[in-house]
């Protein structure tokens, strides 16, 4: 279930009890799985959907829950880096996790060698986890012609971060991965096999020039 007890509740006596406030209700869960996106509490509200609406045609995203699933990790980021500073400031926890949790968003390219601190954290937005998105970056470095573009690349296995081909357009680039984004050598654009269609239209030609060649 959620950090922020957004999951069922659980039996008292489940190993997860004191994790969860609403455990002591009595109801068990069977959920093998944690949450990935929390659904708005009002479905139609007009402000919030504009905006969604704006975002999945800026990033070229497949549908809401893509919006949905980055907002509520970075609701997840907020509310630990909350809990963190009222924490008092040399205390053991706010100073190991609060420098692992800077090292990450700065790792990940949301936070600048400038901005460790945790007051930064609470200043994140939806807009900056979706420029270190793989699909944006595919876009912003002239591998594609569009944004949309992109998404096929890169499940169409076109694209590789370093080595590795990725195939997934919500993947988050890290800083130092970034200089590493290409085509992927297997790939027709990164001078691999051409095509299917290619190799079928390159048959008929060569076909056609072996039947000129019988009737002379």
């Amino acid at each position: 279930s959620s950090l922020l007890g957004s999951g069922p509740p659980r039996e008292p006596g489940s190993r997860h009890a004191d994790k969860n406030p609403s455990a002591a209700m009595g109801k068990k869960s069977y959920q093998n799985y944690g949450k990935t996106f929390r659904k708005p509490k009002r479905p139609f509200e007009k402000e919030r959907l504009d905006s969604e609406m704006k975002i999945i045609g800026e990033y070229g995203l497949k549908n809401k829950r893509e919006v949905w699933r980055v907002n509520y990790a970075l609701a997840k980021i907020r509310t630990a880096a909350r809990t963190l500073l009222t924490l008092d400031e040399k205390s053991e926890q706010r100073m190991f996790q609060g420098d692992a949790l800077l090292r990450r968003m700065i790792r990940l390219g949301l936070l600048l060698e400038s901005e460790k601190k945790l007051d930064y954290v609470l200043g994140l937005t939806t807009a900056k986890i979706m420029e270190r998105r793989l699909q944006t970056k595919v876009f912003k470095l002239g591998l594609a012609k569009s944004i949309h573009h992109a998404r096929t690349l890169i499940r169409q296995r076109h694209i590789r971060v370093g080595k590795q081909i990725c195939d997934i357009p919500s993947f988050l680039v890290r800083l130092d991965s970034e200089k590493h984004i290409d085509f992927a050598l297997t790939s027709p654009f990164g001078g691999g096999r051409p095509g299917r269609v290619r190799r079928k239209r390159a048959g008929q030609k060569g076909g056609d020039a072996g039947g000129d060649d019988d009737e002379d």
